[in-house]
């Protein structure tokens, strides 16, 4: 009998965190599932520690890929050896609560009709959680209330059939979630969850890091917002998608002038306007517009 839930544990040189990533999905109340470590070529003792739980717990299993695939890639692979209904990543420097896996199934199982769930959401003062938001409904929330779509893997469940059937992570970097989350509420409703179910933390080594320090690395976000909104399959109205189309335009546009007169550099300046494909003249009208 296939385990309900296939918790996705990909690691990299993670011997410092991975010990304690494990023992927080074994401790979990719920135990229908199986912890699946895919480790992508570690160069420290990540491998020895996984391997020492496999051996005393039949729910885990490690698998090691031959080369390296890189974060996305890897997430993709982790989901490929799944069997459960539901997949949930857990980063191998992140843990979940002991309650965590209990809370996120019994929702996505009292809302069968949902694709997906994005937990750590902030509290919406108009409604409890959980909170079903159709695809037209989803993206007006993220849009036009509050941003929900930038979640990490770590804060999201999947319907596993749902995420074959939508290609899984196209395998950008750093944008992959944002990009994913996006895909899906196209047309998979999605269940929102509060906070409480899992810790992320925050290190030096984290890929993440680099979006936090760099002007470049966060305008590839924008970017794929704008890909997705410009979208022919986008479920919001068409006026709608220029309202926030322009929000985004001119995001960018306030980001270039960013680069040039606060981080005086001119050649992030260019690479963001060559990447909006987006002309001097054009930053100039959009970074002078009100907002919306």
């Amino acid at each position: 009998m296939n385990p309900l839930v296939s918790i996705l544990m990909t690691s990299y040189n993670r011997e410092k965190y991975i010990g304690a990533a494990i023992q927080s999905v074994l401790a979990s109340t719920y135990r229908n599932f199986e912890l699946i470590i895919v480790d992508d070529c570690s160069k420290d003792k990540t491998v020895e520690i996984a391997r020492a739980y496999e051996k005393k717990d039949s729910r885990v299993k490690l698998f090691i890929n031959e080369k390296n695939l890189g974060d996305y890639p890897n997430r993709n692979k982790a989901a490929s050896y799944a069997e459960g209904k539901y997949i949930k990543y857990v980063d191998a420097d992140d843990t979940i609560y002991p309650w965590g896996l209990e809370v996120v199934v019994k929702y996505m199982e009292q809302y069968p009709e949902a694709g997906y769930g994005l937990d750590s959401i902030e509290q919406d003062p108009t409604r409890p959680f959980p909170i079903l938001l159709g695809p037209e409904q989803a993206y007006e929330y993220n849009y036009f209330y509050k941003p929900i779509f930038n979640k990490a893997p770590t804060s999201c469940i999947i319907v596993r059939e749902v995420f074959v059937k939508h290609g899984n992570f196209s395998g950008k970097n750093m944008v992959g979630d944002i990009e994913l989350w996006h895909k899906l509420s196209r047309s998979e409703n999605v269940l929102l969850m509060p906070h409480g179910i899992v810790w992320s933390r925050l290190h030096d080594e984290q890929e993440s890091k680099k979006a936090r320090e760099s002007s470049l690395e966060l305008f590839k976000f924008t970017m794929a917002e704008v890909e997705n909104i410009r979208d022919e399959n986008c479920p919001l109205s068409k006026e709608k998608k220029q309202v926030v189309d322009r929000r985004l335009s001119r995001s960018m546009a306030r980001s270039v002038f960013r680069s040039l007169l606060i981080e005086k550099n001119i050649k992030a300046a260019r690479q963001k306007m060559q990447w909006a494909h987006m002309s001097f003249g054009s930053c100039l009208v959009y970074s002078l517009k009100r907002n919306e």
